[in-house]
C-alpha cells in the first residue's frame, strides 16, 4: 500500500461512512467512494481504486442487507436469483467494456436518468404504496432480465448508479415500494460485488489494509442508512433517490463536457 497521510485516511473514512449511509438508502454512494478515492491516492492504479472501492462497499451493503432483512419481509430467494444473473450480467458487460467508449454511454444514460427523474417527480405515488404480496412468476422472470442481466451488464460496462438502478427496476417491476426495493437491491449488490472482489482479489489490486480501516466506517453507514430508511418509509426513500439522480446526471454531464 503506497504512503497516505493520516488526514487522507480519516477523510477517506468519513467519505467511506457517507457512502454506505447513501447505497443503504437508495444506492448510488460509489459516486461519492470512487472519486474520493481517485483523488485521495492518486498515485496508484485505477484498479486498485475500483478494487479497493468494492472491499469497502461490500461490508456496508452486507451490514444493510441483513439490518434490512430482519425488519422488512424481503424476499430472499428471489432477491439472490436475481443477483446470480446480475453476477453473470456483470462478468458479460465486464468483457465488452473495452470496446465501448464511455463518452458514447454517458449521455444515453443521462437520457435514461432524467426520464426517471421526470417518471418519479409527476408520479409521487410511485414506490409508496403497500406490498401486494409475493410477486408473479412473470415478475420474477421480468425482474431477472432487466435489474438482473440488464442493469447487471450495466454495472459491468460502465457502472456509476447501479445501485439507484436496481431500486427504481425492483419498484417497477415487482411492484415493491421503495423501503422493499432498496432492501432487495442490497442482495442483489452482496451478490455482484463479491463477485467483483473476487476478481480483483485475483488480480491482486486491492489495498487491503486501507480498505479494512474504511470498511468499519461503510458498514457503520450502512447500517444507519438501513435502519433510517425503515423508519421514515418510502417517502424519506423517495426524497433521496430523487437528490441521489439528479447528482448522478450532474456527474455524467461535468465528465462528459468539462472533465
Amino acid at each position: 500500500m503506497p504512503d497516505i497521510s493520516l488526514t487522507t485516511v480519516v477523510v477517506l473514512c468519513l467519505a467511506a461512512a457517507a457512502a454506505g449511509w447513501i447505497d443503504a438508502v437508495v444506492g448510488g454512494g460509489g459516486l461519492l467512494l470512487l472519486p474520493a478515492l481517485l483523488i485521495g491516492v492518486p498515485q496508484v492504479h485505477p484498479s486498485y481504486v475500483y478494487g479497493t472501492n468494492k472491499a469497502v462497499a461490500i461490508v456496508g451493503t452486507s451490514a444493510a442487507a441483513v439490518t434490512y432483512a430482519r425488519k422488512a419481509p424481503v424476499e430472499v430467494g428471489t432477491a439472490v436469483k436475481i443477483g446470480l444473473a446480475a453476477l453473470a450480467g456483470s462478468m458479460g458487460g465486464a468483457f465488452f467494456a473495452a470496446g465501448i467508449s464511455a463518452d458514447v454511454l454517458r449521455p444515453m444514460i443521462m437520457v435514461v436518468l432524467l426520464g426517471v427523474l421526470a417518471f418519479v417527480m409527476l408520479r409521487p405515488a410511485f414506490g409508496s404504496g403497500a406490498v401486494a404480496g409475493p410477486p408473479t412468476r412473470q415478475r420474477v422472470l421480468a425482474a431477472i432480465g432487466l435489474a438482473g442481466l440488464g442493469i447487471g451488464f450495466y454495472d459491468g460496462l460502465f457502472g456509476p448508479g447501479t445501485g439507484t438502478f436496481l431500486v427504481i427496476a425492483l419498484t417497477a417491476v415487482l411492484h415493491m415500494d421503495l423501503v422493499h426495493a432498496s432492501a432487495t437491491a442490497k442482495i442483489v449488490n452482496v451478490c455482484t460485488n463479491l463477485g467483483a472482489l473476487a476478481m480483483f482479489s485475483y488480480q491482486g489490486t486491492v489495498m487491503w489494509q486501507l480498505a479494512a480501516g474504511m470498511a468499519v466506517f461503510n458498514l457503520v453507514g450502512g447500517t444507519v442508512g438501513a435502519r433510517m430508511a425503515l423508519k421514515k418509509g418510502s417517502g424519506f426513500v423517495r426524497g433521496v433517490l430523487v437528490v441521489v439522480v439528479v447528482t448522478l446526471v450532474g456527474k455524467l454531464a461535468y465528465d462528459q463536457w468539462l472533465g
